[in-house]
Parts: structure tokens; sequence; C-alpha cells
């Protein structure tokens, strides 16, 4: 009877053990996973949905820094126009690096929206102004 308790308690003390010994391999895992992969898988998708909303008339840059204005679209195909003699590039979907006429509409956003809640500061200062020199 003391073998079978002996070795059920060697048994456990096996499993603590070797769960010991797994757990920081699976918490690096899990730190590698958060930190790394899924921001990149984030930022892939993010990437993917902007070469699917490319318009015609689009100002875009390729990986390698050619810029251009799209002219026609394809499933997996881009035409560019670039330079001013207006010669075309067709370039495939995956080098498109950047859309410039959205980065230009999202700063322009932001700097209307900066603008407005700097505009409020102001007037909230000027409030608290008027009111202290009521008093």
């Amino acid at each position: 009877m003391e073998n079978l308790l002996f070795m059920a308690e060697g048994q456990a003390n096996a499993t603590s053990s070797m769960l010991f010994t797994f757990l920081p391999i699976i918490a690096i895992f899990v730190i590698f996973y958060f930190l790394l992969i899924r921001p990149q898988k984030k930022k892939d998708n993010e990437a993917k949905a902007m070469r699917e909303n490319i318009q015609i008339g689009d100002e875009i840059m390729t990986i390698g820094g050619i810029v251009g204005i799209v002219v026609r679209k394809s499933e997996d195909t881009v035409v560019i126009e670039t330079g001013g003699d207006k010669s075309k590039l067709r370039i495939k979907m995956w080098a498109i690096q950047e859309n410039l006429t959205l980065t230009e509409k999202a700063k322009a956003a932001k700097a209307a929206k900066d603008a407005e809640r700097m505009e409020m500061i102001r007037q909230r200062k000027e409030e608290k102004k008027s009111k202290k020199e009521k008093k």
C-alpha cells in the first residue's frame, strides 16, 4: 500500500515539475503573440483594406517610392500616371504602400479637429476670464 502512495506522489511531482518546465515556454509564446504577431496581422489587414479601397483618381505611392495617379484598376494590377509627361506604369496591387489621397484627407480632418479643439479651449479660457472680471 505504501508503494502505491509513493508512486502516486511521484507521478504528481513529475506532473507538476513538467508543468513548471513548460510554463515559461508557453508564457514566451503568449508574449510573442501579443507583441509581434497580433500587431503585424492588424497592420496587414489595414494595408489590404487600403489597397482594396483604391479609387480611380487617387494619388498613390508604391513600395519603391514612385508616386502617381490611378488611371485604371483591375483585380490585381493598377495603371498609374506619373510625371509631367503623363507616362503610365502598370503595377501590382501588393506594391502599393500608401494612398496619399486618403492620407491627405485624414491629415486635413485631424487638423480641422485640432483647430476646433483649440478654439473650444480658447473660448473656455475667455469665459473663465470674463467670470473672474465680473466678480
